[in-house]
């Protein structure tokens, strides 16, 4: 494929597909490296920002997805009156939570600081597609690590985990206890 073609072949096949693309398999239909895929990537977002187009391409970890500028949003859900999106139950949030803030983590790691026991929110997120086992831990039992995934990234609508906020820091009391976690 010619470079100068890239920029065209990568807007169809992400409007084509609807969800978000891995980059290396996105290159491997183009027939170009990923570098030369990233840099047709570029130009065409500078394309869409130079003539403030209503779409864009987000990046969410080693995926790419054509999306609806924010801007322009409102408009799309007025037509469209989207169904209410399945939102996660607290459980779920807090034990994501753990995963994103210290993955790769263990079932019993996310127990320890939440406290309770985890086995549902695990199997939620897991079919969910938020969280994926990464391995094994070097420990008793050889427990499974979780680590979050790209569709995280894109559900939360960041590029990477380093943009997660930072944790609040804790106050004096809670950093001195060392109360066990509570058990249900």
């Amino acid at each position: 494929m010619e470079l100068s073609e890239a920029p065209h072949a990568i807007e169809a096949i992400l409007f084509v597909s609807g969800e978000a693309v891995a980059v290396p398999e996105l290159a491997l239909a183009l027939g170009l490296s990923e570098m030369e895929t990233m840099h047709a990537v570029e130009l065409l977002q500078k394309e869409y920002e130079s003539q403030t187009r209503g779409i864009a391409i987000r990046r969410y970890g080693d995926h790419l997805k054509l999306e609806t500028r924010a801007e322009y949003a409102p408009y799309v859900e007025r037509l469209l009156q989207p169904v209410q999106r399945q939102t996660l139950s607290q459980a779920a949030m807090e034990t994501l939570a753990v995963i994103a803030y210290s993955q790769p983590a263990t079932k019993g790691e996310v127990e320890h600081v939440r406290g309770v026991k985890c086995d549902y929110s695990v199997q939620s997120l897991l079919h969910k597609g938020l969280i994926q086992e990464v391995g094994r831990k070097e420990a008793l039992g050889r427990p499974i690590l979780y680590a979050t995934t790209d569709k995280f990234l894109e559900h939360f609508g960041i590029a990477d985990v380093r943009e997660l906020p930072p944790l609040p820091q804790l106050t004096g009391a809670a950093q001195q206890s060392d109360e066990p976690p509570l058990t249900p």
